[in-house]
């Protein structure tokens, strides 16, 4: 018996599974409650560098300026009418605030998946997945673009970052941590 005439709640048995754990709700009976995994606690954290590395990318889209500016010369040389002065700055200046944007879409994306896929929402490991396919694509398609070497490493680092993490949000005591998480309380 506890201090206030309740008896203390009966330790976890056999049948509780990894991502559950007993916890007194207001009336004293014992319910489930959601405990995060090591697997959940690195992938959470790995989303949080995904958002790093979105917002590295913004900072290259910055400090490309010159690089976007040759390739978009180099393809108004061999286009069967070159673009004006004026054009080409506009063109240079649509790519850069095109990284900026795509950047900050990045970061903000990253770190609502971390928080979401924290706390166990089913749906956001869906929309996690779904997120990672996009990129996978996205990568392929631009690796037919010219890019600075940099900025292509970057987005190397973030699909094998993001292959990770999928594999992290899906091991077995991730899949019990969403489970749990999900269960209707009792």
């Amino acid at each position: 018996m506890s201090d206030y005439g309740t008896p203390p709640p009966p330790p976890p048995g056999p049948e509780s599974s990894y991502g559950q754990m007993p916890q007194m709700s207001q009336g004293g009976s014992a319910q489930a409650a959601a405990v995060r995994p090591p697997a959940m606690d690195q992938a959470v954290m790995l989303m949080k560098v995904g958002a790093g590395l979105s917002l590295l990318g913004l900072l290259l889209a910055l400090l490309s300026r010159g690089t976007i500016r040759d390739a978009v010369e180099k393809a108004s040389q061999s286009s069967a009418t070159p673009m004006s002065q004026s054009q080409i700055d506009a063109a240079v200046t649509a790519g850069v605030a095109f990284g900026i944007v795509a950047g900050l879409i990045g970061v903000a994306l990253w770190l609502w998946m971390a928080s979401a896929n924290g706390k166990g929402k089913s749906w956001a490991r869906i929309v996690a997945t779904v997120f990672f396919a996009i990129s996978v694509l996205s990568f392929l398609a631009s690796l037919i673009q010219a890019q600075p070497l940099l900025t292509r490493l970057l987005a190397v680092v973030q699909v094998l970052l993001g292959a990770y993490i999928i594999f992290l949000i899906y091991k077995k005591e991730s899949s019990e941590f969403y489970r749990a998480a999900s269960a209707p309380r009792a």
